[in-house]
């Protein structure tokens, strides 16, 4: 599958009362690959997710480039809609109205939603983020805004993964006695200097006694013989 398929999976629904910059936000989706549903109110958009208002009664039919079914089942998306670009300023519902009802509803909170505005306001633009919204994109959008619906469609559909517990290291009988082991080479080390120091003794004795020592070498010396007859002994 090549990037454009996997792109072109996406359906974005794009909501904003101005039929221009309707018609701008759908061509700059499309010319990204997105499949776009457009329609011109907050109402209308939650009418297609299957949140209508009972209020509402806005009969104008949304412009789509994909088919699309309505029903009147509540809380139940109608069509597929991987993300959500909206108007703040919009006549009856605003964009963060729409937001906030879209975040309320158990199956349709994982939508990412996006607002658009003209106005470049903080507090609006930090209350928006703050209660859900990916992105807040100063009109007119541009290409360059298009790029970063991209990292959040994706996230979308990553499946979450679980935290696996990290294997822990068995410990021997050894580690778990000895707390501060010491290393071989150095065991090593004091073995030898305990076999050199019983040899000296033993020969020591021997020369008192006036015996002959056989001193073996630990390695590969051969024994030697010490006879009492040719030592020398001073006084």
């Amino acid at each position: 599958m090549t990037v454009l398929d996997a792109e072109s999976r996406f359906h974005v629904l794009a909501v904003d009362d101005s039929i221009i910059d309707r018609k701008l936000i759908e061509m700059l989706l499309k010319s990204s690959s997105y499949q776009v549903t457009t329609v011109e109110s907050g109402n209308k958009a939650l009418e297609l997710l299957g949140l209508r208002d009972n209020g509402a009664e806005d009969a104008s039919p949304p412009s789509s480039s994909s088919s699309s079914s309505s029903s009147s089942s509540p809380d139940h998306q109608e069509i597929d809609v991987s993300l959500i670009i909206t108007d703040y300023c919009m006549p009856g519902m605003t964009g963060y109205d729409l937001l906030k009802r879209v975040k309320g509803s158990s199956s349709l909170k994982d939508i990412p939603v996006v607002i658009m505005s003209s106005e470049n306001v903080p507090a609006r633009i930090s209350r928006c983020l703050q209660d859900g919204a990916e992105e807040f994109f100063l009109k007119p959008v541009k290409p360059a805004d298009m790029k970063k619906l991209k990292s959040h469609l994706l996230k979308r559909k990553q499946p979450k993964q679980k935290n696996k517990p990290q294997a822990q290291a068995v410990e021997s009988p050894e580690q778990q006695l000895d707390p501060h082991p010491q290393p071989v080479h150095e065991l090593e080390l004091e073995e030898a200097a305990a076999d050199r120091n019983g040899v000296n003794k033993r020969k020591a004795a021997a020369m008192e006694e006036g015996l002959t020592v056989v001193v073996t070498a630990p390695e590969s010396t051969k024994p030697r013989r010490l006879s009492t007859s040719s030592l020398t002994v001073e006084t």
